[in-house]
């Protein structure tokens, strides 16, 4: 009777160890304006079910971009706000709590430019790293012991591109840090260029060579989001206008262009609005989202041994503008934060071959635009 009594306790405390594994907090970013949303929520979300479960939110202005710190104690946002806003674009610290899932705001910062739409952590924890899409500028900042962000240090881009509408000036949409923290990649929209820093870790300085530090797009290509494959050896760069992944080979902060390849279905037409990019967690599939009239998501197959794309299948968000989007860190789910219908619709991901089939699962949210996981224990 011990023996069984004691065997059952361990079957429920293995299952209940399971479903706390199984459980992450989803972060949400969103647009306040025009009032549909309050700030950023956060969920529980159940990687085995795909279920979710409101936790909480803070009421906070346009916090459209998020980025957790490796020891997941700060959550840090942007506020996508022009210089018509009092303050302008600024860029906040949140303490998170994970016994209780709520966020306290701890400081905010100029973002030194107008529109900030992205923000990162270095993989030390000591510094954060914003893009500024209007202005066409990009902030470094210190964080203190207290996870507060110290003022920023601004580079300013310069340039033009021959989309007379779209590419007037620089229009930095992304900084995104080496998978070895040592080289920080900023794709600009407004000037064609990936552009490439050196990042010391231990100042927070970025040094860029101006002859050799930038990625050229395609002329009219509009670089926007940027992002590495699991084993460290490729990196693919989604365009908004061109409606095109440019893959490249990584190695000690250069990139070898080695495949340009469509995101739009060949069997339709329209204006891509090419937005987010994201590789599976077992490095096999890539995804990418565009908005436009298109609505929908392109999957790739990668190659292992060159890191080429081969297109493998587009499915509809089944909403309207998919700015971004994310895969769960169990590579189980995939959900789409469809910006103008106002909901994060979830999607079920085949491992074997990257498709994806809707569970009918929505999580109501005014215009989201980003989604973040934490482990919860």
């Amino acid at each position: 009777m011990k023996k069984f009594l004691l065997s059952a306790i361990v079957a429920i405390s293995v299952l209940f160890a399971s479903a706390q594994n199984d459980e992450y907090y989803m972060f949400v970013g969103t647009y306040t304006s025009p009032g549909k949303s309050e700030g950023i929520y956060v969920y529980k979300f159940n990687t085995s079910t795909g279920e979710s479960v409101p936790v909480s939110s803070i009421a906070t202005q346009n916090p459209s971009y998020l980025s957790i710190s490796p020891n997941e104690k700060y959550v840090y946002a942007v506020h996508e706000v022009d210089s018509k806003v009092p303050g302008g674009g600024q860029v906040s610290s949140f303490t998170f709590n994970k016994t209780d899932g709520k966020l306290s705001l701890v400081n905010s910062q100029s973002s030194g430019g107008n529109n900030p739409c992205y923000v990162q952590v270095d993989n030390t924890g000591r510094w954060v790293f914003a893009g500024n899409y209007s202005s066409g500028t990009l902030s470094v900042y210190s964080v203190n012991n207290d996870g507060s962000l110290g003022s920023p240090n601004t580079i300013q881009h310069a340039g033009t591109g021959p989309d007379k509408q779209r590419q007037e000036g620089p229009h930095v949409h992304c900084t995104v840090i080496s998978p070895d923290n040592k080289w920080l990649y900023v794709p600009d929209l407004g000037i064609d260029k990936v552009m490439i820093y050196k990042f010391d870790d231990k100042t927070g300085k970025l040094t860029n060579n101006a002859k050799d530090g930038f990625v050229a797009a395609e002329p009219g290509g509009g670089p926007r989001h940027i992002t590495f494959a699991p084993n460290k050896k490729y990196a693919y760069l989604i365009q908004e206008l061109a409606g095109q992944v440019a893959a490249y080979q990584y190695k000690k902060g250069d990139l070898k262009l080695i495949q340009r390849i469509s995101t739009i279905d060949s069997t339709k037409k329209g204006t891509p609005g090419s937005a987010d990019i994201h590789v599976s967690p077992d490095g096999k599939f890539l995804y990418g989202s565009n908005r436009g009239n298109l609505n929908d998501l392109v999957w790739y197959n990668i190659d292992p041994s060159n890191g080429k794309l081969a297109v493998a299948g587009h499915q509809s968000t089944l909403g309207r503008t998919p700015r971004n989007f994310n895969i769960d860190p169990s590579g189980n789910y995939l959900l789409v934060a469809n910006q103008g219908s106002n909901e994060i619709v979830v999607f079920k991901r085949n491992k074997s071959t990257g498709a994806l089939t809707d569970t009918g699962k929505r999580i109501p949210v005014g215009q989201p635009v980003c989604i973040k996981w934490m482990k919860i224990n």
